[in-house]
């Protein structure tokens, strides 16, 4: 087999991170391919007790955790997120009684970020939108499991304007630049800016059942609940990306989630996505393109059916492409898109990465970067966050540097 780079020439030639993200979305091959790093609490802390990565010269440690962020670095991953729930100030009347803000109890921290959550006397959480969660144990680790929906008895608008609607000065996005300098000064890493989920947390504060009845039968309550998140989303974008312009243009990307898909299907029919989800979707990547900046969107599931519109909208890199969900494979999906898109993602967090052999992961991680890696066009990530019950020898060997040049 022949290797495009070779690793002699990529080791004269080396990219900063941030120039061979660039380099592979303009779907070109850079020197190697580039990777991203996410997983579960209990992932973060195996490797971290395992490898013991050096913290040295990482911190101040108010806005994310030196020991993840030496973690990405000993991996030499070439990606890092800033995101919206670092940088939250809620006024004091939204903290209930008895209850404490913890910047770091979240299971949900699939990053080295601080995210803000109000830690109730019960132990439950709220987050900055009041979803109500607890820590829910399984057999293989903890996860946020939702406790109650905020809205779920809400009958009418008026009723939802009861809620405490989160306001764009509730953030404060100064600290931004700084945290990026602190970032920059040791690599020029590829830099995106988390931006939340519309679709998602509308269903998280109504409940899920009751979101997707209203979308059939009452379509004004879930259509206003996904208006207020999109004002907030789109003003804080405006704020953030304002403030980055203004001090020299450094992230590179913004970046926003909402799980549309199953394992087998939508969760909506194409025709109901296209009518009550997919204009607030545009609305959001509109706004990116305005100041310059490329669009990552998070979806789970199987897709397949809506990536013509994803191209269509301006959705420029697409994560997490299961590689176990219906209509999601490799090869199908580079052939159809690959020159449109980029795909970030594709090791399967199910299968591969829990249950399969040192040799297997190997071979997975090899034939991502052979087939979604071919002219550009491919992050190596995990195809959602690596889970606890994944063995944390199979998490080192898909991240050993040796299989991120592509064989042909």
């Amino acid at each position: 087999m022949t290797q495009t780079p070779s690793r002699e020439g990529a080791a004269q030639k080396r990219l900063t991170p941030r120039a061979r993200v660039k380099m592979a979305m303009r779907h070109a091959e850079p020197d190697r391919v580039p990777v991203d790093f996410l997983a579960t609490m209990e992932i973060w802390d195996r490797l971290i007790e395992h490898l013991e990565p050096d913290t040295t010269g990482i911190g101040p440690a108010e806005f994310f955790d030196p020991a993840r962020e030496a973690l990405l670095r000993q991996f030499d991953v070439d990606c890092r997120v800033l995101s919206y729930d670092m940088f939250c100030t809620p006024p004091e009347w939204l903290i209930h009684e008895g209850a404490a803000v913890d910047w770091w109890v979240s299971m949900n921290r699939s990053t080295p970020n601080r995210m803000w959550r109000q830690v109730n006397p019960d132990d439950t959480f709220h987050d900055i939108w009041s979803t109500h969660s607890y820590r829910m144990e399984t057999a293989v680790g903890a996860y946020e499991g939702f406790k109650t929906w905020p809205l779920s008895k809400a009958e009418s608008i008026e009723d939802l304007k009861q809620h405490p609607w989160p306001e764009p000065d509730w953030w404060d996005f100064s600290p931004i630049p700084n945290v990026m300098k602190q970032l920059d000064a040791h690599d020029a890493y590829h830099l995106r800016f988390r931006i939340g989920s519309v679709f998602e947390i509308g269903w998280q504060l109504r409940g899920l059942e009751e979101f997707m009845m209203d979308l059939a039968s009452n379509p004004s309550i879930p259509l206003y609940i996904m208006d207020r998140l999109t004002e907030i989303y789109l003003e804080n974008t405006r704020r953030v990306l304002d403030a980055d312009k203004a001090a020299g243009d450094r992230l590179d990307m913004v970046y926003f989630y909402d799980d549309v898909g199953t394992q087998n299907s939508l969760m909506v029919s194409k025709k109901m996505w296209k009518e009550f989800v997919r204009p607030y979707h545009v609305k959001i990547i509109e706004l990116a393109h305005r100041y310059g900046k490329p669009v990552m969107y998070h979806t789970d599931g199987a897709i397949y059916p809506l990536i013509p519109e994803f191209i269509e909208m301006g959705v420029d890199v697409l994560n997490p492409i299961q590689p176990d969900a219906k209509g999601m494979e490799m090869q199908k999906l580079k052939d159809e898109f690959g020159d449109k898109l980029t795909f970030h993602g594709g090791v399967d967090i199910m299968r591969t990465l829990p249950r399969g052999t040192r040799e297997q992961v190997v071979a997975e991680v090899k034939e991502r970067v052979r087939v979604l890696g071919k002219n550009g066009g491919y992050i190596l990530c995990s195809s959602h966050h690596i889970q606890p019950d994944t063995p944390i020898e199979n998490v080192i060997a898909m991240y050993d540097p040796t299989w991120r040049y592509r064989e042909v």
